[in-house]
């Protein structure tokens, strides 16, 4: 099993922090290492998959939040292991209690406070991104968890890039220019990068904040991405945790 691992949380012993790839148990195409029930993969073998995941961190799965993610702006504070219902964003204070993302190409944004002991797990595709979930997130840690964008880390787990996004014309008009780029009158999105400058504009330093270069189309061989392989993609989960 082949983990890809943020080093942004590293000084902090207490996090778990992890995003899965298509390279686990030797599972065969198409789906490969998945982790998404909402696909037609064969559930047993992504049960195990997922149980294996989270042993890897010394969990398991009665102790992870799953949501229901739906592209929308909803943010959920939880506490407790299971599904949480519809939403995209979760927040929580609690040990031991795993907070995953499910993702083929969408940006997904782990946070973490050193001070208050809180973290955040955010799936924004484009939808998300246009309705600024990751600033409502942050808002939501400012003001009822009091948190302090100087004691925040976030990773930015691997995602489509630019240069593979292409969309219409009536995506790219909701987003900032700066954001888009016209090439041969096709329109290509930097969802990860409006994200980035989110946690930037909200007063987190630049070097609390680590991006992945990855991109989820591109890596064939390691990342699933369901623009690159349709129906027969796989999903990956990123997780954080606080362990006790």
């Amino acid at each position: 099993m082949f983990i890809i691992k943020p080093y942004i949380f590293n000084k902090f012993p207490e996090i778990i922090c992890g995003f899965s790839t298509k390279v686990g148990l030797n599972r065969k195409a198409p789906y490969f290492f998945n982790l998404s029930l909402s696909v037609d993969d064969d559930s047993n073998l992504v049960k195990e998959n997922r149980e294996a995941f989270f042993n890897y961190f010394g969990l398991t799965s009665s102790q992870i939040a799953f949501q229901r993610q739906i592209h929308s702006d909803i943010v959920k504070v939880v506490n407790s292991a299971g599904v949480c219902g519809e939403s995209d964003a979760m927040i929580t204070d609690q040990k031991n209690l795993g907070l995953v993302i499910s993702a083929a190409d969408c940006t997904s944004i782990y946070i973490y406070d050193y001070k208050t002991k809180v973290i955040a797990a955010i799936h924004s595709g484009w939808r998300g991104t246009k309705e600024k979930i990751v600033d409502k997130t942050l808002q939501i840690l400012f003001s009822d968890f009091n948190c302090k964008p100087e004691n925040l880390f976030a990773y930015l787990g691997p995602s489509i890039s630019q240069a593979n996004y292409e969309v219409g014309k009536e995506v790219a008009e909701q987003f900032n220019g700066k954001y888009v780029k016209l090439i041969n009158n096709r329109f290509y999105l930097d969802v990860s990068g409006a994200n980035y400058d989110m946690l930037i504009e909200r007063g987190i330093p630049t070097a609390n904040i680590q991006k992945s270069k990855l991109c989820t189309y591109e890596f064939n061989e390691l990342l699933h991405s369901y623009r690159r392989d349709g129906v027969k993609s796989g999903r990956s989960l990123g997780l954080i945790a606080i362990k006790k």
